[in-house]
């Protein structure tokens, strides 16, 4: 594991433009928040522009967030090596160049192919971000970055949605969709130059090197994964379908196991297995998995059930959404205390609201043939924004509560990493229930399959959250000091409101 080290933390020297570099860098990894669920809102103008089977249009969901979550530690550990000034810059370079292609694709496939080049980029700048804010800032003052970057994180994430929806309804410059991908462009351009001019140099000591192959591997096993869930309606759920997803599984399972299979693998395994060897630790990565497939796949199908289903306009679809920001909101100045008093409760409880607020979501749904009042939507939106923000702090602090010092770093990537994968794994199989469903056009029943879905899942992360300790462990205080060496970005990274839990760092 590597301790964050360069001449910006000196003891008695301190950089004189830091907050000028903070708020580069900050803007740098809003772009990646934006892109997480800017899409969503436009997919069914992408899907009548381009065309593409219901599959397509989950790829072109998926995509961002699976290459995220492949390339993430992977590019915390470059960072480390190379520089993490050089590896931001290098990466909002590659995000400016996929968005322009993004924004160009003339077909579904190429699309898709772009927006994975976007969430592979993404996850190159991302990590850079938090480790160069640990140099850069020091006492009292990293405190206040910290909540600074934990607002505007959350504000983007949030805006994500209602952004999408007015560029694409305003179709800015007869642009329509393409406009969604088109605004990252001069955006990260404009901050790449900045960034060269008011972001200093660091490094990590001790850095710990690339897995190359392994990543390779586990990207593969991941896509594996996915696969059968969006195409498996394409094949009939041909045996072969189901063969390449234990395929995927095991090849993920392999790779870890024989990375771990001696000290000097597990010190610097990809995938260390030492993490996974407490009840505390295993059960909050599996809370976590279940509880992100179930709130993320809950925002793509909700608003593709309010345009293709109700006839909203993109813009209407994002407005409405702004209920669902504002639980967040409302419950995250409580979190903190919460955590403190209640600790696995709060997170079950979170789990729980999220299944309350999605039984209301879809009891408003069904009074209602057409053209749904929003007003009678906002209640339920509410109630599984508050869910959300309860599950992922507490989980976290729990999680890391038990991991050893020495595995701070990685504890952080892999953390990210799981959450961005059950992302993608909720987006994957909630569309394909989505479109499926509704083959025949039968919007309302297919928001029901998908929002029961949704609730089972936050149950059973519910039922889970029992296997945690009731409070986090005193080893929390040291893990939070560690070093930053796969740590990836806070759990904002796919919460619409939020702020970087307490311990992650």
């Amino acid at each position: 594991m590597s301790t964050s080290t360069s001449t910006l933390d000196d003891d008695t020297v301190q950089y004189p433009r830091r907050w000028a570099a903070m708020a580069v860098l900050v803007l740098g990894f809003t772009l990646d928040l934006l892109n997480v669920t800017i899409v969503n809102v436009g997919l069914p103008a992408i899907q009548a522009d381009l065309g593409g089977t219901p599959a397509q249009v989950g790829w072109i969901a998926t995509a961002y967030l699976l290459a995220f979550a492949a390339t993430l530690i992977t590019a915390a550990r470059v960072g480390d090596l190379w520089g993490r000034k050089r590896v931001f810059l290098a990466g909002l370079g590659l995000f400016a160049l996929a968005g322009a292609w993004s924004a160009l694709a003339n077909s579904p496939g190429e699309l898709i192919a772009s927006r994975a080049a976007q969430g592979a980029a993404a996850a190159i700048l991302a990590p850079q971000v938090l480790s160069s804010l640990f140099v850069l800032f020091r006492g009292p003052e990293r405190a206040t970055v910290l909540g600074i970057f934990g607002v505007v994180a959350g504000l983007a994430q949030a805006g994500g949605l209602l952004l999408g929806g007015v560029l694409v309804t305003a179709d800015v410059a007869g642009l329509g969709w393409r406009a969604i991908f088109w605004i990252s462009v001069p955006a990260a351009l404009v901050l790449l130059g900045l960034g060269a001019w008011l972001i200093p140099e660091n490094r990590g000591e001790g850095a710990l090197r690339p897995r190359w192959l392994a990543a390779i591997g586990v990207t593969a096993g991941l896509v594996a994964i996915v696969f059968p869930l969006l195409e498996g309606r394409t094949y009939d759920w041909a045996p072969w379908t189901w063969l390449l997803l234990i395929v995927g599984v095991a090849i993920v399972a392999l790779i870890a196991v024989g990375e771990n299979r001696d000290a000097a693998g597990r010190a610097g395994a990809l995938l260390p297995l030492d993490l996974l060897r407490t009840r505390t630790s295993s059960a909050a990565l599996a809370v976590q998995l279940v509880a992100f497939a179930a709130f993320s796949g809950f925002l793509l199908v909700f608003v593709l059930w309010l345009q293709e289903g109700q006839g909203y306009t993109a813009l209407r679809a994002g407005v409405v959404t702004v209920a669902f920001s504002a639980g967040g909101l409302a419950i995250a100045p409580l979190v903190g205390n919460l955590t403190v008093r209640f600790g696995r409760f709060a997170v079950l409880a979170g789990a729980l609201f999220g299944a309350v607020g999605t039984v209301a979501v879809l009891g408003a749904a069904t009074t209602a043939s057409t053209d749904v009042n929003p007003w009678v939507l906002a209640p339920g939106l509410f109630v599984v924004g508050v869910g959300i923000n309860l599950v992922q702090p507490p989980l976290t602090t729990l999680f890391l509560s038990t991991v050893p010092p020495r595995y701070a770093g990685s504890a952080s990537g892999i953390w990210t990493t799981g959450q961005q994968f059950g992302g993608a794994i909720g987006v994957a199989a909630l569309s394909a229930v989505f479109f499926g469903v509704a083959a025949d056009g039968d919007y309302q029943s297919a928001l029901t399959a998908c929002a029961l879905t949704i609730v089972a899942a936050l149950v059973v992360s519910a039922g889970l959250c029992l296997l945690l300790p009731a409070q986090p462990t005193a080893a929390q205080p040291a893990v939070a000091d560690e070093s930053l060496s796969d740590a990836a970005v806070p759990e904002v990274a796919i919460l619409p409101v939020g702020e970087p839990a307490q311990g992650n760092h």
